[in-house]
């Protein structure tokens, strides 16, 4: 056998020890490989695993390779408060996107900024190679990545990606996982934490929950939305959002009846809010609502609708785990009571209205009645 012969298969046998079985192609390595039908007692892998080999030579070429915008094509999925500016900060960054939402006025803002928009999510992920999705609830979620026949990962080439930022089921994250690598292809649950402030600065927190290695090649696109935070497997950055989601909540709570309280105690509430604001009370909650509640914006930086979604998956993940968290049942209720009113629409600041309903009184009363019996 010749020197070169040697090294080729020399080289093909350390590249495979180092992988795992992976049943994929790459054609280029397929053309390097013709050379094994005549010389695979030289190779310690038989020529059966042609394929093999070559998708484990692809997978490590592959993740060896930077993500930029020379190279890495991106899709988007819901283009909603959050979707909106996360995309464009991609964008900027001189990235192709691709995005498709089921509401193309959605979507203009960022048309006009140079991406394509198309109808279907099978036809986002034809043209991309790492697709993000940020879409409402988890049958969306399914609907956007599983579907069969127009779904993202039925368009996505061997060697993609899906990243979910969606707040959703761990259950659902674990499922789209499996999917994805049955189909050669990575998927990675980000849900996000920062509202619509956290994503027009790019200052979000990303959990994210699946391959490590995955997410460190990734890391150059995480770090235009924001910081993000490698959590475990697969579901882990949904069960990390979740846990999340169960201190906002009681936060909230405790931030609007401090409000409701100190209203009724004639206090003036923008003092109030500034005097505790660089104590223990101080928190994020206070810092992106409080002004909000006071002015009366109640503007969605997360909708309640979504927020009731949100704390009813921890509720069921807490019945999984034989969990009792009254504080988290307390807070869903009176969410679920801004649903019941039609302000599911409004921001999660909008607690503010089941309180004053609860205590008959408004923080926009007159001055005179404040502090009255």
């Amino acid at each position: 056998m010749n020197f070169l012969l040697k090294k080729k298969i020399k080289k093909i046998n350390l590249l495979f020890s180092m992988t795992h079985n992976i049943s994929s192609s790459f054609p280029k390595f397929v053309r390097l490989l013709r050379i094994l039908p005549h010389h695979h007692y030289h190779c310690r892998y038989a020529p059966q695993n042609i394929f093999t080999i070559s998708a484990a030579i692809y997978l490590r070429r592959t993740m060896a390779t930077a993500v930029d915008p020379s190279n890495t094509r991106l899709g988007w999925i819901g283009t909603g408060v959050m979707g909106r500016s996360m995309c464009a900060h991609l964008i900027n960054a001189g990235y192709t996107l691709t995005v498709f939402t089921r509401t193309p006025s959605k979507a203009q803002e960022l048309i006009s900024m140079g991406a394509h928009w198309v109808d279907t999510p099978k036809a986002v992920a034809s043209q991309s190679d790492v697709v993000f999705s940020i879409v409402g609830y988890p049958s969306d979620v399914r609907q956007v990545i599983l579907d069969s026949n127009s779904g993202a990962l039925s368009g996505l080439r061997r060697g993609g990606v899906i990243i979910d930022m969606t707040t959703s089921e761990p259950s659902l994250a674990v499922e789209i996982h499996s999917a994805a690598s049955a189909a050669g292809c990575s998927s990675i649950d980000a849900p996000v934490s920062g509202g619509d402030r956290g994503a027009r600065s790019a200052s979000l927190s990303i959990f994210a929950g699946g391959e490590e290695s995955v997410v460190q090649r990734l890391n150059p696109l995480f770090n235009l939305l924001g910081k993000v935070y490698y959590m475990g497997a697969p579901g882990k950055g949904q069960f990390t959002k979740l846990g999340n989601q169960v201190v906002i909540a009681s936060s909230m709570v405790g931030l609007c009846e401090g409000l409701i309280y100190a209203h009724k105690a004639g206090l003036d509430l923008n003092q109030f809010l500034n005097a505790i604001s660089t104590g223990a009370a101080g928190s994020k909650s206070l810092d992106l609502y409080g002004s909000r509640i006071l002015s009366r914006d109640l503007e969605p930086g997360f909708y309640v609708n979504h927020f009731v979604k949100d704390l009813g998956i921890c509720l069921r993940e807490c019945q999984n785990m034989g969990l009792a968290l009254p504080g988290l049942a307390l807070a869903q209720q009176l969410y679920l009571s801004l649903k019941a009113h039609g302000e599911g629409d409004l921001g999660t600041q909008a607690l503010i209205l089941a309180l004053e309903r609860i205590n008959n009184l408004s923080l926009q009363s007159d001055a005179s009645a404040i502090g009255k019996p």
